[in-house]
């Protein structure tokens, strides 16, 4: 993650940000929220659609969830990489430690949710500082959640 300076490089991340996510992500970014809550294992995230009667954003996050977990269970982490960048805090960690995290998906009423779990301290420093990267890049799209 670039070092934001000011409330404009900041701005100007975010929207850099959600232009790379909509090349990844197959859903409306405006229409949904990503929800990542650390644990003391590790962390939860979740994507909702914020209409609860939005059938198109839920198939798409359930879809699209589901293919991210398998690729992080095989330690592929090239989505959340293209949308953030390679310096993405707790990202090589995850990349290099990727067998020492459980990732588990379950489907929501409104989108699915992402469990990583580790008994490793370092993995689970890392899983927090990706999280929070990725509140901070994601702006309005995102948001930290409490446990």
């Amino acid at each position: 993650m670039v070092a934001c300076g000011s409330d404009e490089d900041l701005t100007a991340r975010q929207q850099a940000v959600a232009e790379a996510g909509a090349d990844v992500m197959p859903f409306d970014l405006d229409a949904t929220t990503h929800i990542f809550t650390d644990t003391d294992t590790g962390g939860t995230q979740d994507v909702v659609a914020d209409d609860p009667d939005d059938d198109t954003n839920i198939v798409a996050i359930r879809r699209h969830l589901a293919d991210e977990a398998a690729k992080f269970r095989a330690g592929d982490f090239s989505d959340p990489e293209a949308i953030h960048g390679p310096a993405m805090p707790g990202l090589a960690i995850l990349k290099e430690r990727y067998d020492d995290i459980t990732v588990e998906l379950a489907e929501t009423p409104t989108g699915a949710t992402i469990t990583y779990t580790s008994s490793d301290p370092d993995v689970i420093s890392a899983i927090h500082d990706w999280f929070a990267a990725q509140t901070s890049d994601h702006g309005t799209h995102a948001e930290h959640g409490s446990t």
